[in-house]
């Protein structure tokens, strides 16, 4: 499942979409965005991800995905490769604010994107003129903060499965980023088809191979 709506149904106010993303900087596994509005009684203690403890995501996220409106996108690494992590990025979260919109059938007042960029002019598949950069939103907006808990605990369990089947990487511990137990992992066992060739220490180890 890519998109839901709530089960209470949302507020009266104007739809205000959040928009994060989870994933940019490692080696390997997809870049993941969602998109979120925020229901009439939002889960409480909404807050950035990466501030918030592993324990407290998993509690939040059952409850915003039950509770809020939510689309999710995720971008494969050899997309990622072939568009690079920049306009991968830019797709998923257009992907993820599509989802959100087509499962709702309204159209959002305003969209609000986590960083200094927003996909408007950069992806000719983003519609939505009124959106706005709001750097550190994941932890100023609500429903910022919403979205960047559903993309990462959704980007989480992709890393937690992938690792079943790639197990000397550490990708349960690490989730793809470059720690040192994974760039050992890579030197010694070479790159799996989840790691991100156009990011350079994958590229490098390939080159040496």
């Amino acid at each position: 499942m890519f998109s839901a709506t709530p089960e209470g149904g949302l507020g009266a106010v104007p739809l205000i979409v959040g928009v994060d993303e989870a994933g940019r900087g490692p080696l390997a596994g997809p870049v993941v965005a969602a998109a979120c509005v925020l229901c009439c009684e939002p889960p409480q203690g909404l807050d950035d991800s990466k501030k918030l403890s592993a324990k407290r995501r998993a509690e939040l996220e059952p409850a915003i995905r039950k509770r809020c409106a939510w689309g999710v996108a995720v971008i494969e690494p050899d997309d990622i490769d072939r568009l690079n992590i920049f306009q991968a990025t830019m797709l998923a979260m257009t992907l993820a604010t599509a989802r959100l919109v087509e499962v709702l059938q309204l159209e959002p007042a305003e969209v609000l994107v986590d960083g200094n960029m927003t996909p408007h002019g950069r992806r000719e598949e983003w519609r939505w003129p009124q959106v706005r950069a709001i750097v550190g939103g994941d932890g100023k907006e609500a429903c910022i903060s919403a979205a960047s808990i559903i993309a990462k605990e959704h980007r989480d369990r992709i890393m937690r499965d992938a690792a079943t089947a790639h197990p000397h990487y550490g990708w349960e511990r690490n989730m793809g980023y470059g720690t040192a137990e994974h760039l050992e992992a890579l030197r010694t066992y070479g790159p799996t088809p989840l790691h991100r060739r156009s990011f350079a220490p994958v590229s490098q180890m390939e080159m040496f191979a």
